[in-house]
């Protein structure tokens, strides 16, 4: 194992998306997870599309490099062994609805008491507390309720989702921050008590949105919907090319808006008072666009991105993942990596983000089967005898 957060132990008993991948983050970077399922169906991204051979592909990506068993904390056994694991751990990362810990017998209290400098992340739609506290959530609520969803789409359309979970994502980027603030205490005093951490993944998407609290109190301003089009530079906006290819240009400094000019052999538009300051452009943001879709539909993409790189313009074209998979700067990075996997021998993933170049960290392996590594965790690390693991098995306590 390698990675600045080499030593760290997690312990990973949440589900779906958000928390996982804040736990996924950290094993990223070096640290040692254990994921807890449930015995019998596990974590419900086992069953997300797509599939291949009947086997989930997104579950593989999203819980990459941890280690994998099945338990039961609802039972007394369960329990017993739960609270044996966690004097091991360094964090607990949990996305049940508040309270229901409580109600497993495993408070906060209950928690430091077995390990009292235990980081514990608590991930919820809405937080430990207001009305809205014991509301399930997804990333689609996250998004809407945040803001996002508001502000995205056309200006004459439906507000539009991601077309991917991306509040799921983003909230656990914020649990993963979160948790190494709290270990930055432990760093500079071990003797630092445990830290509760109060996720709520909704504001964790709102949070992204700096601009709008302040514009709303300050200007009185409900920020809508404009497409593509960009509230803080012109000429900006998504071009397609005479080959059917899409790219976007933005750039909001006077020498950048000067490059694309002169990108597209129109040097006049640098001189001409309307679009002395990135202001005024902004306000004549529809022409601007205008003339630069009408040349960009007048020429293919290898030449437009040619053209753009020579002037040095600040455009840029719109990836498929095909498109990413073959770029060149994605191939010498390696961006994408391959990892060893248990049914198809290995498979193509995101590498880590961002890179440590003293101390590297590296994808081990794609994650497995439910409860792989039961017999580790319970034989090497409890002790349990293969016999009491096999009983614990058929009453699906594990």
């Amino acid at each position: 194992m390698a990675g600045p957060l080499e030593g760290l132990k997690v312990l990973d008993i949440a589900t779906i998306i958000a928390a996982p991948f804040a736990a996924t983050l950290l094993t990223d970077y070096g640290a040692d997870v254990l994921k807890i399922e449930m015995p019998g169906h596990g974590d419900g991204v086992r069953s997300f599309p797509p599939l291949k051979d009947g086997k989930p592909l997104w579950w593989k990506a999203a819980n990459r490099n941890k280690k994998l068993a099945t338990l039961d904390l609802r039972t007394p056994e369960g329990l017993a062994l739960f609270k044996r694991l966690l004097p091991r751990f360094d964090v607990l990362i949990e996305n049940f609805r508040p309270g229901t810990l409580d109600r497993w017998g495993l408070s906060r209290e209950v928690l430091w008491s077995i390990q009292p400098r235990l980081v514990i992340l608590r991930a919820t739609a809405f937080g430990q507390n207001g009305p809205y506290r014991e509301r399930p959530g997804f990333a689609r609520i996250f998004e809407a309720m945040g803001g996002l969803t508001y502000i995205t789409g056309e200006s004459e359309g439906e507000p539009t989702h991601p077309g991917y979970p991306i509040g799921d994502s983003i909230g656990g980027l914020f649990g993963a921050v979160g948790v190494l603030a709290a270990l930055w205490k432990r760093a500079r005093d071990p003797n630092a008590p445990g830290k509760e951490i109060d996720l709520a993944l909704t504001e964790s998407v709102f949070r992204l949105l700096d601009v709008l609290a302040i514009e709303h109190d300050q200007l009185g301003t409900v920020r809508g919907r404009i497409g593509n089009a960009n509230g803080y530079s012109a000429p900006a906006a998504v071009f397609r090319t005479s080959d059917d290819h899409w790219v976007t240009l933005a750039g909001s400094t006077n020498a950048l808006f000067a490059a694309n000019c002169r990108a597209i052999d129109r040097s006049d538009l640098i001189d001409d008072p309307r679009f002395a300051t990135n202001d005024k452009r902004v306000k004549h943001a529809a022409g601007l666009n205008d003339i630069f879709a009408a040349w960009c539909a007048a020429h293919p993409l290898d030449e437009v991105l040619a053209t753009f790189s020579a002037a040095q313009g600040t455009l840029a074209p719109i990836y498929s993942i095909n498109q990413i998979a073959n770029d060149p700067q994605v191939r010498a990075r390696e961006v994408i990596t391959r990892v060893p996997d248990g049914d198809f021998g290995t498979v193509a993933m995101t590498n880590a983000v961002p890179r440590f170049t003293v101390d590297p960290a590296r994808l081990r392996h794609a994650a497995g089967d439910i409860g792989q590594d039961n017999r580790e965790v319970y034989r090497d690390w409890l002790g349990l005898s293969d016999q009491e693991i096999e009983q614990l098995t058929q009453r699906k306590v594990i």
